[in-house]
């Protein structure tokens, strides 16, 4: 009995790890669909900014990493402020864009 419980528990590691977030192709999404705003590493756009008249969070801050991936996903999809969803960036892309975010980390 001990033996199929490690073998269930194992396979159970090893599904979750493929079907883990890619932060990898996540960054090739946030460079087509959120760069323009958010900069390549997460620092925002300062004319963007301007031009939009809000702050924008860089999104290496401790702010912004401190936000749950149920938060950001909720940004991502729903919006905030006058940051609109993103429509382009759906299903699996949105955890990958969030791996991606994680990833920048200060």
């Amino acid at each position: 009995m001990r033996t199929i419980l490690i073998g269930l528990t194992f396979a159970a590691l090893s599904a979750s790890a493929v079907w883990a977030a890619d932060a990898k192709a996540g960054e090739a999404i946030f460079d087509k669909s959120c760069k323009s705003c958010h900069g390549a590493d997460g620092t925002p756009n300062a004319a963007v900014a301007k031009m939009m008249k809000v702050d924008m969070k860089d999104l290496k801050s401790a702010e912004v990493q401190g936000k749950s991936d149920a938060d950001i996903k909720k940004i991502i999809t729903e919006g905030q402020g006058k940051m609109k969803p993103v429509a382009s960036v759906t299903g699996p892309a949105v955890d990958n864009v969030i791996a991606y975010v994680r990833s920048l980390k200060k």
